[in-house]
């Protein structure tokens, strides 16, 4: 892989992140890449942007980021096209999404540019409302109640069948989410590489299980006022009248691997 055109993001807030970033781009600038960092990293010889949306007409060879899950997610929501991403667990809780930590960052930059690696594609998910589409989530999409006193009537469509039922909200997750939010309700996982989405209701009045449900578009109306949470990091809101559509994105997330691995995620859980 050519390394013309190479982005950098850092967890918010790290200073190991950051000087992480520093260390990475040292290392990129001295392969005669051209290196961008995001505020407020800054490396001689690398060109610093506010944040990833500056880098939408740029054409990118490859994003690293450096951080936990969370700063993962956040790159992946701003990448429209299928730029591959290399995850580097610098200071995440649990890392499930990165491939290797800073200690390995030489290896993986000889085998990226010799082509020694592979592309790990994942369904990512958009929702949409009020004629409004929203940025992309590669794990989940959660819909809840805004009034917390009183308990909402969902009603969940997908391809003929209707699901009806009183519940705290509803989690659409991504086969990548399946180890996320769904997960800790009791959901399955599943394997990173089915084109499937999981339907999770949170605390249903009547037991109701977790539907894994072919990649089609869901349809999601409830009784009350609603957020939308991409990612548990974006949140917009939807009126009780209105149909939440949440549907596959346009272009999958891709992750570089330096060696094929079944079952990635299970592995970062202890299985």
């Amino acid at each position: 892989m050519e390394l013309h055109n190479v982005a950098l993001v850092s967890k918010v807030g790290s200073k190991e992140s950051e000087d992480a970033v520093k260390k990475v781009a040292k290392k990129l600038l001295a392969k005669k890449s051209k290196v961008y960092t995001v505020s407020p990293v800054e490396v001689d010889g690398a060109k610093k942007v506010n944040d990833l949306e500056e880098l939408k007409n740029t054409k990118l060879d490859l994003t690293i980021t450096l951080g936990g899950d969370g700063t993962t997610l956040r790159t992946f929501r701003y990448l429209e096209n299928e730029v591959p991403n290399l995850a580097i667990n610098v200071g995440g809780n649990r890392g499930i999404l990165s491939e290797i930590t800073i200690s390995q960052i030489d290896t993986a930059i000889d085998q990226i540019i010799a082509d020694k690696i592979f592309l790990d594609k994942r369904t990512r998910v958009v929702a949409s409302c009020g004629g409004q589409d929203f940025p992309p989530a590669l794990n989940e999409i959660y819909i809840n109640r805004q009034n917390l006193t009183k308990t909402s009537l969902f009603e969940i469509k997908f391809q003929s069948d209707t699901v009806t039922q009183k519940m705290d909200g509803v989690i659409v997750s991504t086969p990548s989410g399946s180890t996320g939010h769904s997960y800790s309700l009791g959901g399955p996982i599943l394997h990173e590489s089915l084109d499937v989405l999981i339907i999770t209701p949170v605390a249903p009045v009547n037991k109701l299980p977790s539907i894994v449900v072919p990649d089609e578009k869901i349809e999601i109306i409830s009784s009350h006022d609603s957020n939308i949470i991409m990612d548990a990091q974006v949140i917009k809101t939807a009126r009780f009248d209105e149909v939440i559509t949440i549907k596959k994105y346009k272009k999958q997330a891709v992750f570089v691997r330096l060696k094929k691995q079944g079952l990635r995620q299970m592995s970062k859980l202890g299985f």
